[in-house]
Formats: C-alpha cells, structure tokens, sequence
C-alpha cells in the first residue's frame, strides 16, 4: 500500500484537465504513440465534440521514481462544469490527494474554488497546478498570488506546468509521490469497498466501480451489497487501465472494477458497500448523499408504444449518471412519459442527446421548472410538493406558493458589473456582497429564484461578459413568491405540456413571447387557429393563425356573382364545422423552441 497513489484532477471548465491528464499517460507510457489522441479518457463523442467533460474517468498509471521504486497512480479526470458537480464529489471520496489546476490565463474562477472546497471537507491532499504557462497571455505572477491567497501555501508548491507542451509534468509525478500519502487501510480486516460509478453493458450486465478501503477482493469470492442486501459471486475482477485488465486478487487502496452478472440497473446504487458474506464489515462506508435534482422537465416518447423502451433507456442511463432521477408522469397532450431531475439545463441536454444518440429514443421534452411548495385555503391542510403546473391548485384555493432560492457567486472583471448587476436584477435577485479579490477580479454574491437560472441565465451571463464571468452556485431555502400559472390554449383546448409557472409580474410577456413563437412554428391548417395565453380565466394574450385559403371560386369564369357567393357561403360553413372538431397538431420542434425563450 506503500506504493500506492490515488488522486483525481480538478478545476473549472475549459482550465485543461483532460489535456494534462493525456501528458501523464503519455509520461508513463500508459498509452502507446499510436492509440493517442486528444482528450484521451474522454470516450463519449459529446465530450469530443463539446470539448468538455461529462462523465469522470478512472485509470492506472505505473511511475518510476528516482528513488528505485515503482509506483502505482489511480488517476481520476473529473469534469469542470457545474451542472456535473456530483460526479467530482463521488471522484473526490475514493482519493487521497488532488490535483488543483488553475489557468494562468483566466486564473481562479466560481468552480475552482466549489471544488477546492469539496476536496477540502474529505481532507485531500491539495497539489496546486499553474497550467497553460506557455500561452502569451499567461499572468504566472498574479494568479500564482490568486491561488496562495485562496489555499494559504507557499508560492514554491505551486507546480507551473503546460497540458500542451507536457512542461512540467515530472514534477507533478514527484509531487504525487511526495504529498499525497498512501491509503490507509487494514488489508486484513473484513472486506469494505466504496462503489463511486458504475456502468451497463449489453453483454455483460452492471460493471461496478470500487475503491477497497479495507481488506481485499479474490476472483470468485461471494459479496454482499450492503445496502440493497443482494448477494453475487465477484465472477471478474480488474483494475481499470484504458481497458479493463481482469486480476486474480485486487488489494487494498485499489480502485478496480467487479462483474457480478447483475442484469437489473436497480440492483446496485453508487455510495453502496461491498463486502464478502462469510467475513462481513459491522457497518457501510458513509458514501456520498442522495443528489438534489434542481431542474424537472417531463420526457416523453414521441411515440407512446416506446414507453417501455424510454424507461429501460432511462435507467441504463442512471446507472452511468446517478444524478439523474426520474418517476413516471402522465400528460393529457403527450400520453405517458417521465418526470425527471436535472442538475441544470446542461445536464438536461446532455441527457436528451445521450438517449438519442445511445439508445434510439426519440423524445419530447416540457419546459422545465423546479420543485416548489404550496398550501391550500382548506383547514387543517399540510404544505405539499408541486412538481409540475398541474399540481397546483386554484388561484381561490390557494393560500400560498414558496419556491426556491439559491445563493449565487459570479467571478468577473470590474468593467462587466453594471451588466451583470442588471441581468439578476432582471431576474428577481438582490446583491448581497461585492469583494475585490484582485484589481481586475470582482466576486459578487446574489440571492436569487431558482427559477429564474434555469433556461438561459448561464447562456446570457457568458454572453454579456464575453465569456470573463464564471458562476457557481449553492441551494439556500423556500420563499414565499407571487407565483401564478401561465396556461396556453390552442382553440381554446389546454395544451398542459406548455404551461408554467411563472411570477406575476413576468405573466403577460411571458405568455405574449410564447403564443409569438407558436404563431411562427405552427403549421397552417384548412381553419383558423386562435393561440391564447391565459392566467385563471383571464387571456392576457392571443395570437392568430389564418386559415390556408382554398380558392373554390376558380372554376367560375365570370357571370353572375351570386354563384361566387353561394360557393364561399358553403366553404365558410365547412371551415366552421372543421374548426369545430378540427385538432391542431403541435410539431416537436415547438416544444423545444419554447424552451430557447430568452
């Protein structure tokens, strides 16, 4: 165990994880020339075509230290985005030590310091990394201060390194062997494993991820998961190099992989406990909490006979992503579907593209909200839980609505503030500090709805700062807001996928922008279409589709004009009768431009 090394490599997006990770493998030779590639540990084509992160990767390097010993690292790349944050607190409890990278062109931004808090509270080891050193723009001296003011070391701890040019890379290696210390554990006390991910294989069932934290595992060996209580032969066994290499024996302090033949995604939970039957541990490893989802949307099948198929899809999917949690929904519009949880609207993305482009579903997603809490007029009635506009109740009925509200940090140069301070005003916040961190870096901390961040609040933040301000954010509590519901009626039918549940004050233009967008994506149809957007009773908006106009008059070549009548007095009659019965079909396109609403 001496010889062992177990870190994980953290930043804010875009600050060079993956491209440093790629110099460690190529340093150790880890990876032949020939299979190397950029972003190597990323295997999603998503994360090669964004660039970015999305699922952490686990991978063993073996290092020859200047003192004669062989030294093994157990890698973890983890992604920089905040709506992925949960799976850098899973990559975080199965290490020791971490690598902290900071650009020395940007320097220390929102997430950075999230996940350096993070590694803090499971007392890791912190290495800080200046990265980038060879870029033109690179500040070493004034980010060097940024990072010894943050984490209170020394200016000679700093590693300053290069992802691109691989500067720097054998003193991160010595660095990893000197600071960060080995695992501890007793490799002959009773088996405790720690699963921190998990993965399906069509062939080969759930594969699960695990750090052993005491004792050892055998190839063959009968374990328990604690937690759900099931009980499996360990049939393979491995550590996880680019692929995965099966071992007879995984020992303590590894990370490693185990086959059990689950085929059921339920059966196993990431934070679980492994542990052998005939020498069981007295009690589970505290893992990591249940995640709190911040952003529902409904996910429906464009077709209803796919519903099965969706929620096998889904749960494959959770498996591999367990902040995703979902439960079954049904809408009037778009039949039986699921209500599902997302750590943000990336994550939502990432989610729809996944189920697209992984396992064939073609689906409608709802515009999304977040959990809020509501109370009727009716004596003795609890507080209950209003997950989609539907929940809530009468506006007569309805003696109050709390929704959440989060405490948001923005890092940003001074000459963006007036912009940014505008943007959360707009959006119902309140500033509540402003600090100086350097002459050219502002932190500034606002109260703000949740509701409010959920569709484009990053987008718009990016843009208005040309890409300077960086956001990150923690859940504070429920209050009491002036919610109202903004339905939208297509000949005066509810289509429920398209209601909300917006502030009073925002109603009106939110329901006029919605019934615009409608009127432009709506297919024309042999009769009129009337788009109203309405709060209760009351329509504070309506947009118009006219009727495709058939010309019946086409066949009459002059004479008298009473023959003209006669055939638009009967075309009049039918266009009645079809609006009547007539139903307007919403494409799936509509769905998803609404959610683009600024």
């Amino acid at each position: 165990m001496e010889k062992f090394r177990n870190f994980c490599v953290i930043a804010h997006i875009d600050h060079g994880k993956s491209t440093l990770s790629d110099r460690l493998l190529e340093f150790t030779k880890t990876i032949s020339e020939r299979d190397m590639q950029n972003q190597a540990l990323d295997d999603m084509d998503i994360e090669r075509e964004r660039g970015i992160t999305i699922k952490s990767h686990a991978i063993q390097l073996y290092y020859d230290h200047s003192d004669g010993v062989k030294y093994t690292f157990n890698l973890i790349d983890t992604p920089g985005h905040v709506d992925f944050s949960y799976e850098v607190s899973r990559s975080i409890a199965a290490c020791e030590g971490a690598l902290l990278i900071v650009d020395a062109t940007q320097g220390i931004q929102a997430q950075t310091i999230s996940n350096l808090y993070l590694a803090i509270e499971h007392d890791l080891e912190i290495i800080p990394v200046l990265n980038k050193i060879d870029m033109d723009s690179a500040m070493i001296e004034e980010v060097t201060d940024q990072v010894v003011d943050l984490i209170g070391c020394d200016p000679s701890e700093i590693i300053l390194a290069s992802g691109k040019t691989g500067e720097g890379v054998q003193e991160i290696m010595n660095a990893i062997v000197d600071r960060v210390p080995a695992p501890k554990g007793d490799p002959k006390a009773p088996l405790q494993a720690l699963i921190f991910d998990s993965v399906f294989n069509s062939f080969r069932g759930v594969i699960a991820y695990f750090k052993i934290i005491n004792g050892v595992l055998k190839k063959g060996d009968k374990v328990r998961f604690v937690n759900t209580g099931k009980e499996y032969g360990a049939d393979e066994i491995g550590i996880l190099q680019l692929d995965q290499v099966k071992k007879k024996v995984v020992g303590c302090g590894d990370v490693g992989y185990i086959i059990t033949g689950i085929k059921e995604s339920k059966e196993i939970k990431v934070g679980d406990t492994i542990t052998t039957i005939e020498n069981p541990c007295s009690e589970a490893i505290q893992g990591f909490e249940d995640v709190k989802p911040m952003v529902f949307a409904g996910i429906f099948p464009v077709d209803n006979d796919d519903f099965e198929d969706l929620r096998d899809s889904l749960e494959k999917l959770q498996l591999n992503d367990a902040s995703l949690t979902f439960e079954p929904e049904s809408s009037v519009a778009l039949g039986f579907g699921f209500r599902c949880g997302f750590l943000g609207m990336l994550h939502l993305e990432i989610i729809q593209e996944r189920l697209d482009r992984e396992y064939n579903q073609n689906v409608i997603t709802t515009v999304p909200n977040v959990t809020y809490f509501a109370k009727s007029k009716k004596k003795g009635s609890e507080k209950f839980i209003v997950k989609t506009p539907a929940d809530l109740p009468d506006p007569s009925q309805l003696e109050f609505v709390e929704e959440p509200y989060i405490e948001a940090q923005i890092i940003s140069k001074p000459e963006y503030v007036g912009s940014i301070m505008t943007l959360c005003l707009d959006k119902r916040g309140e500033m509540t500090k402003q600090t100086y961190l350097t002459p050219t870096r502002i932190e500034m901390t606002f109260i703000l709805p949740l509701a409010e961040i959920v569709f484009d609040f990053y987008d718009r933040l990016k843009s208005i700062s040309r890409g300077y301000a960086s956001f990150d954010y923690t859940p504070l509590d429920y209050r009491q807001s002036d919610l109202v519901k903004s339905d939208i009626l297509l000949n005066g039918d509810p289509v429920d996928a398209l209601s909300a549940l917006v502030h009073r004050q925002k109603a009106e233009a939110f329901g006029r922008k919605i019934c615009k967008k409608l009127k432009e994506l709506l297919p024309r149809q042999q009769f009129k279409i009337a788009i109203q957007a309405s709060i209760g009773a009351k329509v504070v908006a309506r947009e118009t589709i006219s009727a495709l106009r058939k010309d019946v008059t086409a066949k009459c070549y002059g004479g008298d004009i009473t023959r003209k009548r006669k055939l638009l007095e009967k075309q009049k009659k039918g266009k009645k009768k079809m609006r009547q019965i007539g139903n307007v079909e919403v494409p799936q396109r509509a769905f998803l431009e609404v959610l683009k609403l600024d």
